[in-house]
């Protein structure tokens, strides 16, 4: 924002020069960026911070000031010469947006005379890069720098009916802006009617038809609060910038409103003459709200590691017009309407730690970092990540947010019953997720169309599962292992259980059938009897959304907490084997229903001491295989604890285990 010192001068009287003042700016929060011209012309341009809309005005920024130096904002009275009719006989308001259109107040300014505004007022309004138009438009842009709230001035007798409604556009409807562009207006988009067409876009400019002209002689002055976000997509979607949106995106002082309607008043009548009509009409939905905020002086010095005097807090929140009031070790204090950035203690913590002065805050030479050695949990997310690394898998970094398509596809409760956002960064994707699949998969699809195959992907993170209970209560945050791969299941099954073993050596393993909303073939994983997670092969529905033509990709969801479980303390450690082992392979004929561990139970049933091991090779459908049938392959591993197996006393491990899986699953050898 630009400062013309003669015009500061008229709210405050400082007696500092601009380089002093500019100074004092900086250290308030507000760096400087040049200074142009000197001594009471000179223009300093400060930056504004975007939560500081107050100060985007001169009485906002004599307020700073006031802080500092303890010298009195001199704000004019106003004394506004009404006469003739009452307003509401005359114009009439009605918001059908509430919540984009906090407050709205018009007046109507009867017997102006349009034509060009005073040397003093151009010369200022150059000053701060604004270019003269006429005396009313002129004045209006001076009340807006000076009170940091936007007014707009219509032509009354180019309103249909003296009639304002603030509502949304509807589709299709246009308008010409000031400027000359031609519009094209959607449903999102907040304007100001009358009882016919659009005249301004709220908050961001006015309409070519009701602008103030040469040949106005009554004018309905708008002043209002819009909201701060909507004005700010408005402009954005138009391409539309304008002082005013500028100050409306930044939350202007919906309490002084009806202040600064007078003021501008009074500033069209002492330019361009005219009297308004009695009354304003005041439409104001919601009342304002004082908000109370509470500073604590011990939490004061631990964080600015100073002692601040409490008189030295109390006189500093009291020149920033924050009402304080010692009680005990806090100062209760009271936002005033222009603050809606303070609203916590650590608000009040930085006013006084900027008036107070952040040169007081003494600096060491030497600062000393204790580094914090890795707690467990990241530990053990890097030895996640290492382990999978090893196996090609790398690791993917996804926003947690997904669009309603990928709830519904991987969630049994679908997008209803996920949390949403009501806005997000990417469009349709407010949802938190319940599961990492979906964006996985979605990066499997992204590799696959670059041409990049054989894609692992992992990624470990937060997911945000219902509540148990109310429906009302917020999701729980659970970190979880997300695998995808476009190999096989047996792999990606390999992968995770060797996962599980190089965490816990001794841990056992089973993938049991399960039915999955996402996968044509499921499993639930378990260790040592819990449900750690589970695994599948995609579905048809995942594919066709997916279009994985060529691929068949499989996934897995792992409980972070239930690996972090399974940790060792101490490990057990055996010798190695003294004698050799006996492998036998066995190629099993079964019906096709017939399950994995069916047969590992099967064989563990009838298996003696000397069984170490049983190993799954292979399924083998096709030529001498009986339809409905499939062929097993899988190894036997025999040792002997105390000595060395005969090939013969293996034999009858082998005949006596055959006959148990004959008699259980009408299990055949296949010889050929």
């Amino acid at each position: 924002m630009k400062i013309l010192l003669s015009w500061l001068n008229d709210y405050i009287k400082t007696g500092l020069g601009a380089e002093e003042t500019a100074e004092v700016l900086s250290d308030l929060g507000f760096p400087c960026e040049g200074i142009e011209g000197s001594g009471k012309e000179a223009v300093i341009d400060v930056e504004i911070t975007s939560n500081r809309g107050d100060c985007l005005g001169y009485i906002g920024i004599a307020r700073e000031l006031s802080a500092v130096t303890g010298k009195e904002v001199e704000i004019a009275d106003v004394v506004l010469e009404e006469a003739g009719k009452e307003v509401d006989a005359l114009a009439s308001v009605e918001i059908l947006e509430p919540g984009l259109c906090g407050r709205y107040t018009a007046r109507v300014i009867d017997g102006v005379k349009v034509g060009a505004s005073p040397v003093w007022l151009v010369k200022r309004l150059e000053a701060v890069g604004m270019r003269s138009v006429n005396n009313v438009v002129d004045a209006t842009n001076y009340a807006m720098y000076e009170t940091g709230q936007p007014p707009h001035a219509f032509d009354y007798d180019k309103l249909n009916d003296g009639t304002i409604i603030v509502r949304k556009a509807k589709p299709g409807e246009r308008i010409v802006s000031i400027d000359g562009s031609k519009l094209e207006l959607d449903s999102d988009m907040l304007i100001i009617a009358d009882s016919k067409v659009p005249v301004a876009i709220a908050g961001v400019m006015g309409g070519l038809d009701t602008e103030v002209s040469d040949g106005t002689e009554r004018v309905l002055l708008e002043d209002a609060y819009f909201d701060p976000v909507c004005v700010r997509e408005t402009s954005r979607k138009l391409t539309l910038a304008s002082e005013a949106a500028f100050r409306f995106e930044r939350i202007v002082d919906i309490e002084k409103i009806e202040w600064a309607s007078r003021r501008t008043a009074q500033l069209i009548i002492q330019l361009a003459g005219g009297k308004s009509a009695a009354g304003v009409v005041d439409v104001y939905p919601e009342k304002w709200e004082q908000r109370g905020v509470s500073l604590r002086l011990s939490r004061l010095k631990k964080v600015l590691g100073i002692e601040v005097p409490r008189e030295e807090v109390v006189k500093i929140l009291a020149g920033l017009s924050f009402e304080p009031r010692l009680d005990g070790d806090k100062v209760v204090c009271s936002a005033p309407s222009w603050r809606g950035d303070v609203c916590r203690e650590a608000d009040l913590i930085e006013e006084v730690s900027r008036v107070y002065g952040y040169k007081q805050i003494p600096t060491e030479e030497r600062i000393e970092i204790e580094v914090a050695s890795v707690d467990e949990r990241g530990k053990m997310t890097d030895r996640i990540g290492s382990y999978l690394n090893g196996c090609g898998f790398y690791e993917s970094i996804n926003v947690s947010f997904v669009d309603e398509r990928m709830a519904d596809l991987f969630t049994a409760c679908g997008s209803g019953g996920h949390l949403a956002v009501k806005d997000s960064s990417v469009k349709g994707m407010n949802l938190l997720r319940q599961n990492l699949l979906g964006s996985l998969f979605g990066v499997v699809k992204t590799n696959l169309n670059a041409g990049n195959r054989s894609c692992r992907l992992f990624e470990i993170s937060k997911t945000f599962e219902p509540a148990e209970g109310s429906d009302e209560d917020l999701p729980q945050e659970r970190t979880k292992i997300g695998l995808v791969s476009d190999g096989s299941f047996r792999e990606l099954q390999g992968v995770i259980e060797g996962l599980v073993k190089d965490i816990n050596h001794s841990a056992d393993v089973f993938f049991r059938p399960t039915e999955l909303v996402w996968s044509a073939v499921g499993a639930k994983i378990e260790v040592n009897g819990d449900s750690i997670g589970a695994a599948g092969i995609v579905n048809q529905f995942v594919k066709d959304e997916f279009d994985f033509k060529d691929v068949e990709p499989v996934g897995a969801e792992l409980s972070f907490d239930g690996l972090f479980g399974l940790r060792e303390g101490v490990f057990e450690v055996k010798a190695l084997p003294r004698f050799p082992a006996i492998d036998r392979d066995l190629s099993l004929i079964l019906e096709e229903e017939i399950r994995w561990e069916e047969i590992v139970d099967i064989i563990k049933g009838k298996a003696p001491e000397e069984l170490e091991e049983i190993k799954f090779i292979e399924i083998y459908r096709g030529e001498n295989i009986p339809s409905g049938s499939k062929s097993v392959h899988l190894s036997l591993r025999f040792r002997g604890k105390s000595g060395t197996l005969k090939h013969e006393r293996v034999d009858s491990f082998e005949a006596e285990i055959v006959k148990s899986l004959r008699d259980s699953i009408g299990a055949e050898l296949r010889t050929v």
